[in-house]
């Protein structure tokens, strides 16, 4: 309430002729308005850096219109100031952040999402796979599932089925499992299920709820502690940080990171609850993986975590010592 009191006084005490001199912070972003990256996330991120800032700093949304894998071009030519978008859209690009959506983490999206922000800062960061943006915060959202248009009764029955999938680890585990992947953006799925051309997707169940998913995936094959997290980055324009000045450049730093960071992930996380309890009360049949599912997608991804070993050998980071501090930190969260 402090601060809350605190930014009224200072808007109030910028107010010349009914004018608040501000920089306006533009952030490309995507997904519906309504979905806890938007809601949330970033509006609550606007306030923090309101707040920092003492007023001269405002985000403002601005929707990105084609692929999101474009809000990183966009960002780094300027066209926003900020922006957000998942990293597997450019695997060729980001390849370390493939070690927080590696299977079996057996961690939600606030702790996973911690500790990726921690053990990037200290293993990660060097290799500078964000350059051209200044990192300003690092998540994951929540276990991946299987919900498709018509139930199944076993993993082997997934074989051959057309299934969306974003990219990172998630095209690894398609092919693991025998499914013929279809490759399209977030924003898409809701189409292209309604349409038939897929018969299911991968992604969190919070999606049941902001995607209205429920309406078109009646049936949810549930592994226990989900397949995959999918990796997300939040970043700045280093130009426009030099523009608004050092003391707000900093301040918009200050908080960004690690509390950014726990943010999204908490946000995303608490939206899995309400997507399952949202396809629950629609109808959807939630069924959970048997023991033997479990055994048999453990051995058919057993060799993904020693393929992303391999992938990024040519990095010049302590990659297995990375992962390995980033499963401490997230199984033992909270702390």
């Amino acid at each position: 309430m402090k601060s809350l009191y605190r930014f009224a006084l200072l808007a109030g005490s910028l107010c010349v002729s009914g004018t608040v001199f501000a920089v306006d912070m533009t952030v490309g972003t995507w997904l519906n308005p309504k979905h806890p990256q938007n809601a949330v996330v970033l509006k609550t991120w606007g306030e923090w850096i309101d707040i920092a800032t003492e007023g001269r700093v405002q985000l403002q949304l601005k929707y990105h219109q084609g692929h999101p894998k474009g809000v990183f071009g966009d960002v780094e030519d300027g066209n926003y100031d900020a922006g957000w978008s998942f990293h597997g859209y450019l695997p060729g690009k980001f390849k370390l952040t493939r070690m927080a959506e590696l299977p079996l983490l057996g961690a939600e999206a606030e702790a996973a999402s911690l500790a990726y922000w921690r053990v990037h800062r200290k293993y990660l960061a060097r290799a500078n796979e964000h350059r051209g943006m200044v990192l300003a915060g690092l998540f994951l959202h929540g276990p991946g599932q299987i919900m498709l248009r018509e139930p199944v009764d076993s993993l082997d029955d997934m074989r051959n089925k057309k299934i969306r999938i974003g990219g990172g680890v998630q095209t690894q585990i398609a092919e693991s499992l025998g499914v013929k992947g279809i490759s399209a953006p977030g924003s898409k799925v809701y189409e292209i299920l309604s349409q038939g051309v897929a018969d299911g997707v991968f992604m969190p169940v919070g999606e049941q709820n902001t995607m209205r998913l429920y309406e078109v995936t009646r049936f949810i094959y549930k592994a226990p502690a989900g397949m995959y997290l999918g990796s997300f980055g939040i970043f700045i324009n280093p130009d426009f940080l030099k523009k608004v000045g050092a003391k707000d450049a900093e301040a918009i730093m200050e908080v960004s990171g690690e509390s950014l960071s726990l943010l999204a992930g908490r946000a995303w996380g608490e939206n899995d609850n309400i997507g399952i309890t949202k396809a629950r009360q629609a109808g959807v049949q939630i069924v959970d993986w048997s023991d033997a599912d479990v055994e048999r997608f453990t051995a058919l991804t057993g060799d993904i975590e020693r393929d992303w070993l391999e992938s990024v050998a040519d990095r010049p980071v302590d990659a297995a010592g990375a992962l390995r501090e980033f499963r401490q930190v997230a199984r033992a969260y909270p702390f």
